[in-house]
């Protein structure tokens, strides 16, 4: 199996991260990544915030697990709780993707995304995309949070991605190969 392949096939989310922050360069390299990844007509409909505040990062946890105590979702409260109470797991190191509400934006999003989670994994690095990362800007925090993050004017949260070492390993998902249908 090459390099790319092996790549994709043991990347799984990780929910159990150690405190150890990546490294400038490691950030770097996965920011590379992301710029790299294809956009509809090359228009790159994102903006990416790298939030390497780790007091920040809790921050957001704390006011998004607010704001789905307030929702009143008990399924997803439930869930939070089997795994420890947090919405971020420990992550060091939280990339928040917003995109400009084009047509394209939250599909191109989603590949910048990709491109995220594959280089962080390629690095030793673990990763888990993370779209309950929007509960926090939806709270009565929201534009606290928004300004402080200095979100652009006409920009909206399309998906987060937390990177950090991981604490303990775990295997990728199942594949589900009844969700494939071939046409010859």
């Amino acid at each position: 199996m090459n390099e790319t392949l092996r790549i994709i096939a043991e990347r799984y989310s990780c929910r159990d991260f150690a405190d150890t922050r990546p490294t400038d360069e490691q950030i770097a390299a996965i920011v590379d990544a992301a710029l790299a990844a294809p956009s509809a007509r090359n228009v790159q409909p994102w903006h990416i915030i790298v939030i390497d505040d780790k007091a920040l990062i809790e921050e957001l946890d704390a006011e998004g697990v607010n704001v789905i105590r307030a929702e009143e979702d008990a399924v997803y409260l439930n869930v939070i709780n089997s795994r420890g109470g947090t919405l971020f797991y420990n992550a060091p190191l939280m990339l928040i993707i917003l995109e400009d509400g084009s047509s394209w934006g939250r599909l191109d999003s989603g590949i910048l995304c990709e491109n995220i989670v594959l280089a962080a994994h390629s690095l030793g690095l673990a990763s888990c995309i993370v779209g309950m990362a929007s509960r926090p800007f939806l709270g009565r925090r929201g534009d606290e949070f928004k300004k402080r993050l200095k979100f652009p004017d006409g920009y909206k949260f399309a998906v987060g991605v937390l990177i950090g070492t991981a604490r303990s390993g775990k295997e990728p998902h199942e594949k589900d190969k009844s969700k494939v249908t071939y046409i010859k």
